[in-house]
């Protein structure tokens, strides 16, 4: 059905027909998210712009690409800094990584990267505590426009604001509208275009994966569907760091132990 015959159908869930409509947009699932708390964003957001009837948007967002950025910069909730939580960082870099790179090989995956913040750091980090360990980093989000920013490296003055002198002396270099990650770090990194909630990573393959403050607003299924995902990509021994405000709530069921706070570990 096009996006116009969903103004034809009987309308008992506006709703409903709005995220159909944005799934064949842009191929972002509102319905994954909690019902409550996302309808009520988007119906404000879409009243502030004189839309207050959702078809009505709709039909806007399928004719003004500015009007879709606007509103999936609203509900993809693209939030990150480098470095963001430095307690968490603290431990991936004492207790964690210490230990993958002793292998010499470590696999690990930004899931929900946003602008690449997230895998930047894990990128710095990796080769300031074990610089010979060969390192295949990936990052992966359902925004295109925000992967295309991750792959150039480049980052506002606010999202350096938690770096440590050092690190920001070693890794970035100063540009035109802020900072750029310097070549050496950029090198170490690959971005895709990916849907978690589809998507199908390779089992027992990682040795550290990051899904940190991408769930907050999953409905409870679509989150422990994630989890799963994500635990089962992990090779036994490997890691698991979720955001400062979340939690893995079957962690022992997909067979996940929590070792420091917002980290677990693959039996």
């Amino acid at each position: 059905m096009s996006l116009a015959g969903l103004r034809s159908q009987p309308l008992e869930d506006e709703y409903a027909a709005f995220c159909e409509g944005v799934k064949r947009l842009c191929k972002v699932d509102l319905s994954s998210y909690k019902r409550a708390q996302m309808e009520r964003r988007i119906r404000t957001f879409a009243d502030g712009r004189g839309k207050p009837a959702l078809l009505d948007y709709l039909a806007l967002l399928a004719h003004d690409p500015g009007e879709l950025d606007r509103f999936l910069d609203r509900v993809t909730i693209n939030v990150s800094q480098l470095w963001r939580n430095p307690t968490q960082w603290q431990t991936l870099a004492e207790q964690v990584i210490p230990c993958l790179g002793a292998e010499g090989l470590v696999r690990a995956w930004s899931a929900g990267c946003s602008y690449g913040a997230e895998l930047f750091t894990i990128a710095a980090i990796c080769r300031e505590v074990v610089p010979d360990a060969r390192l295949e980093l990936r990052g992966s989000d359902i925004d295109e426009r925000v992967v295309t920013r991750a792959r150039a490296g480049r980052f506002s003055e606010s999202d350096m604001r938690s770096v440590p002198p050092s690190s920001r002396e070693r890794w970035f270099e100063p540009a035109d509208d802020g900072w750029r990650a310097r070549e050496e770090l950029r090198s170490l990194t690959r971005f895709e275009v990916e849907d978690l909630l589809e998507c199908r990573p390779p089992v027992a393959h990682y040795d550290l994966v990051c899904c940190r403050n991408t769930v907050i607003y999953f409905n409870e299924a679509s989150r422990a569907a994630l989890h799963a995902k994500l635990a089962g990509s992990l090779r036994p021994g490997g890691w698991l760091m979720v955001g400062s405000t979340e939690r893995v709530d079957n962690h022992d069921e997909i067979g996940l132990d929590l070792v420091y706070p917002f980290t677990y570990r693959k039996s």
